[in-house]
């Protein structure tokens, strides 16, 4: 069956769940000069289905190398990179199919898709409402409208955004903004426990470890969270952690774990508007005389979001949900966490414990 029609054969093997086998089968046919850019592509698909993505990724790439400008070269390569969560890139590519064919809707699909992943919803929007509605696409819109109404930012756009800023994230946010967040939390835990030490310590959207690097000599104990997996790596070179773990600080605080002494956010609840969940998983998470650090960008009142897509909160709306989570406000002072256009950003630095 495979030499009458190899494409149907690998197509069937990959939809019975057995494409281990079809890849194998379809490698065997190229290495023997059998097969051309379809049997490439297909070759692509099956690594997918079955998991291979960085084999995928290869085979894509090689595709368009051997056939440079063919939309659907183009286009399948766009897939492996979407699979392999290098979002940016995915993009381009999948565009650069749609220049070369305009009459392709699984790249505008595909678009749609790493839009949706990176948290952008406007502009997974704008691919999706020229495609045919189907149930698929229906249901992306529908996560589009869910995102651009949440309380908090997606964490596929955090996530996107720090793994893009990874690689000069440190020179940027002290260099360019005058990033002054873990200094500020330093001297507030100063103020607010005077002469504690020896801590287990939690870093919240830790990062490349800035925040970490000013706690580690008050901590036995320092570990870390945060979404971005380009972060956490930066954050890992440091050698100053324990543990790490790239997750969303919300699922992180709700899981079972141990008690900290010590609970830092440096300007990172800026990605969150409703802070409830958060105040409640810290309030969990706290050792009976812990603490709660952290800063905030100022609103007037409760919270909002700002031009920046960055959620500002205001002073009573940080009071009264410390409250409905039973927790006491320690300290809360006025504080510039960094710079936008050479001027100081308004917010908070906030100690709570548990009441």
């Amino acid at each position: 069956m495979l030499d009458e029609d190899p494409i149907a054969a690998a197509e069937a093997l990959i939809a019975s769940g057995r494409a281990d086998q079809a890849a194998r089968d379809l490698r065997a046919r190229l290495a023997a000069g059998r097969g051309g850019l379809l049997a490439r592509i297909t070759l692509v698909h099956a690594l997918l289905a079955a998991g291979d993505t960085g084999g995928a990724l290869e085979e894509a790439r090689e595709a368009v190398s051997l056939n440079p400008g063919v939309a659907p070269a183009v286009l399948t390569l766009g897939e492996a990179l979407l699979a392999a969560e290098a979002l940016p890139t995915a993009i381009a590519e999948l565009q650069r199919a749609l220049r070369l064919d305009p009459n392709l809707p699984r790249a505008r699909e595909l678009i749609a898709i790493a839009w949706l992943k990176a948290g952008e919803a406007d502009k997974a929007l704008e691919n999706l409402r020229s495609l045919e509605p189907t149930p698929a696409i229906e249901a992306m819109i529908a996560s589009a409208g869910r995102i651009k109404t949440a309380s908090r930012s997606d964490a596929g756009y955090v996530r996107h955004l720090f793994d893009q800023f990874s690689a000069d994230y440190d020179a940027r946010m002290i260099g360019q903004l005058s990033y002054a967040a873990p200094q500020i939390l330093l001297d507030l835990a100063s103020m607010v426990m005077p002469g504690r030490e020896n801590l287990s310590v939690l870093d919240l959207g830790c990062g490349t470890g800035l925040a970490g690097l000013a706690f580690r000599p008050l901590a036995a104990r320092l570990d870390g969270v945060d979404l971005s997996p380009a972060m956490i790596e930066k954050a890992r070179a440091r050698g100053i952690y324990n543990d790490l773990m790239v997750g969303d600080l919300e699922s992180a605080l709700a899981a079972p774990g141990p008690a900290y002494d010590l609970i830092l956010a440096a300007d990172t609840l800026v990605y969150l508007g409703d802070l409830a969940c958060v105040f409640e998983g810290v309030r969990k998470r706290l050792a009976p005389e812990g603490y709660f650090l952290f800063t905030t960008e100022a609103a007037s009142e409760g919270f909002e979001l700002g031009p920046k897509r960055r959620w500002r909160h205001s002073d009573a709306y940080l009071r009264a949900a410390a409250q409905s989570a039973g927790l006491a406000v320690a300290g809360l002072v006025a504080a510039a966490p960094r710079h936008e256009a050479n001027q100081p950003v308004d917010g908070f630095a906030v100690a709570l414990m548990p009441e």
